[in-house]
């Protein structure tokens, strides 16, 4: 996970805020503390038991968002908090972003916008999220960031990547004055296809 928010840091996704976590096993996740996460060291995680109901000390109170996704989605081991900034712009506009590039496919057919702006340090704040993703890979929370997910650290990271092309590709669209239209579903099906082959991909860039 640090190579996780070293890459982050690098691709400008996070600033003093964000957060990743990976599940160590079916009840416990690990977890990167409350700095800024191009500054983390190997001994710096905190351990979280997701059927506990109070977070331990040194872990981010948005850690509520991890808990509930994590018993949310057992198919899901890692999980990425950023802050990426054209994606923050599109929330503000948009209840959904749908994909618009081959890559964009990659984050599921439509990723919703989580339109509660307040902090997420409860955990019926963290469930709500989480059904708001619900089998998805990503969610926009309106005014905070994004969360993305995948099978490992880096296609956490990877997706929270694409997710900020994606919305870079809809507000040029919009200010050129064009009607984005997203890819067609044999489209999104193909690139989607090829998923963990660029995941990976890209995860290897970040940390090149």
């Amino acid at each position: 996970m640090t190579a996780a928010g070293r890459a982050l840091h690098r691709a400008g996704l996070v600033n003093a805020f964000g957060h990743v976590s990976a599940r160590i096993d079916d009840k416990t996740l690990l977890m990167t503390p409350p700095r800024p996460l191009g500054e983390l060291t190997d001994d710096q995680f905190t351990e979280i038991d997701i059927n506990v109901g109070e977070l331990p000390t040194g872990c981010p109170r948005e850690a509520w968002i991890h808990v509930a996704i994590a018993k949310a989605r057992p198919d899901v081991s890692a999980i990425c908090r950023a802050q990426p900034p054209s994606t923050s712009a599109v929330a503000a506009a948009l209840s959904a972003i749908v994909p618009l590039h081959g890559q964009g496919a990659l984050l599921g057919p439509v990723v919703p916008v989580f339109q509660n702006a307040r902090l997420i340090r409860e955990s019926k704040l963290g469930k709500e999220l989480a059904t708001t993703l619900g089998d998805g890979y990503a969610c926009v929370l309106k005014g905070n960031g994004a969360i993305t997910v995948g099978r490992n650290v880096g296609e956490a990271v990877a997706r929270m990547w694409i997710l900020e092309e994606a919305c870079r590709i809809t507000l040029a669209a919009s200010a050129a004055g064009l009607m984005p239209v997203a890819l067609t579903e044999d489209e999104q099906n193909a690139w989607f296809a090829t998923g963990a082959e660029l995941l990976d991909r890209i995860w290897n860039y970040l940390n090149g």
